[in-house]
């Protein structure tokens, strides 16, 4: 815990305004109070953080220079965005020009110095230092992130993009971005989020994001993480729906030491409607992690999730899917769906969908499949020429692309998929057939 200890007082020393560093006193003495969660938490049944304690991490205080290596990784989207290399905003790599009317996009640095009052009422409204230890210690170490405001009526017409770039570094760096949106009444925006990685540092970042839709509001959210391989990733996503506002989040996870993820949606209204769809895909000693809670806190509203799982070598992957249906929240629809495919017999997923159910009018399912290839499908893949191992390798991104066919947006879709295909066994060796069809189109 010293070493925790050390890092907040280097945030907190730095901090301005003073109601900031009170706030992080608190949060710091929550979080020094809970400690770091273990496997006796029953939220962390299956995900052992003890290696967190067990590394050195150090913050960095400039913006490192980046690679024209890192650089060709960022998502070619026609975006706004903003991009934190080592949790540092880097004004070169952003792009917040040309704003319409009615719309807000700035680092959460700046938003704190010049609307104190906004920025402090939104940040923690939602994953307040209470929510657990680690929400606790990013309220009390964040320096950086995002304040996104929409106004009524607004369509974007292009993505915000907002990218965690990890650079080499002789040291391993923590960064905590928080990231806050606001997306009025009859707003629609997408927001892609990235996490980028290539080099061998074992960075930690931990990101917690609240989302607030305005009735009417649609708001459809990606996020992509391809950290390198020894980098370290917890993420919080906290959702407020009102009345008819639809959220569709699509969680592509690519790997990392250890990565868990948190989405908690809060339909409070009716005819809120919450979509998540995720795609694991873990290989070596990977461990990957999703929870999802969401709270039915009205009457007609709706949730649908699915999320598929690939997992190779000696990888681990968890799904903890919760529904909660509130007392009287009567005539509401929630469903889900999770379905793994181990391609190692050394691979393992632990998978527990829960349905919380305190209303009686209510359609509710939920399901869970694990298992290897079909091997009717692969024969009759033969049985029309077709190699096995190119069979086998086509069959794993079908079955990827159950979840990718939903993705909208082209470069999102086609980095998922080309990175699949090149991840697989080499046996496989679909990825320039991947690259030769996206070529072709």
């Amino acid at each position: 815990m010293n070493a925790w200890a050390d890092l907040f007082q280097q945030v907190n020393d730095e901090a301005t305004p003073g109601w900031l560093k009170s706030r992080r006193i608190a949060a710091f003495a929550r979080f020094e109070h809970l400690g770091i969660p273990t496997p006796r938490d029953e939220d962390w049944k299956y995900t052992d953080l003890k290696r967190l304690n067990k590394r050195q991490f150090s913050m960095a205080q400039t913006e490192a220079t980046v690679s024209h290596t890192d650089q060709a990784e960022l998502l070619d989207l026609n975006a706004w965005r903003i991009v934190l290399v080592n949790g540092v905003f880097s004004p070169d790599l952003s792009d917040l020009s040309d704003l319409p009317n009615q719309v807000t996009i700035e680092p959460l640095s700046q938003a704190i110095t010049h609307d104190q009052e906004l920025a402090g009422g939104l940040v923690g409204r939602l994953a307040a230092i209470d929510t657990d230890s680690l929400t606790a210690l990013s309220h009390a170490m964040a320096q950086e992130g995002a304040l996104i405001r929409v106004g009524s009526g607004v369509v974007l017409p292009r993505p915000i993009q907002l990218v965690y770039l990890s650079t080499e570094h002789e040291s391993a760096l923590a960064s905590w971005p928080r990231i806050a949106v606001v997306a009025g009444p009859n707003s629609q925006m997408t927001i892609v989020e990235q996490l980028v990685g290539q080099h061998a540092s074992g960075h930690y970042t931990q990101r917690v994001a609240e989302l607030f839709l305005e009735g009417n509001a649609q708001l459809t959210h990606y996020l992509l993480q391809t950290p390198a391989e020894k980098d370290l990733w917890v993420g919080r996503v906290h959702v407020e729906q009102k009345r008819d506002s639809r959220y569709q989040a699509f969680h592509l996870n690519l790997g990392g030491a250890l990565v868990r993820d948190d989405f908690v949606c809060e339909l409070n209204a009716r005819g809120a409607t919450a979509s998540l769809n995720g795609l694991l895909f873990g290989q070596g000693r990977q461990h990957l992690d999703m929870h999802s809670k969401v709270n039915h806190n009205a009457p007609n509203t709706y949730s649908d999730e699915n999320y598929k799982g690939i997992l190779n070598d000696r990888a681990r992957g968890v799904f903890n899917g919760k529904v909660i249906v509130k007392r009287d929240s009567q005539q509401i629809e929630a469903h889900q769906n999770n379905a793994n495919l181990l391609l190692s017999d050394q691979a393992e997923m632990d998978t527990k969908p829960e349905l919380e159910i305190y209303a009686d009018d209510v359609k509710c399912s939920h399901g869970t499949t694990t298992g290897q290839l079909d091997e009717n499908a692969v024969f009759a893949l033969r049985a029309r020429g077709v190699d096995e191992s190119v069979a086998r390798g086509l069959l794993t991104l079908a079955f990827a692309n159950q979840v990718l066919d939903q993705v909208t947006l082209d470069a999102v879709h086609d980095t998922v998929e080309a990175r699949i295909a090149g991840a697989l066994p080499e046996r496989f060796n679909l990825k320039g057939l991947v690259l030769e069809d996206q070529e072709a189109q």
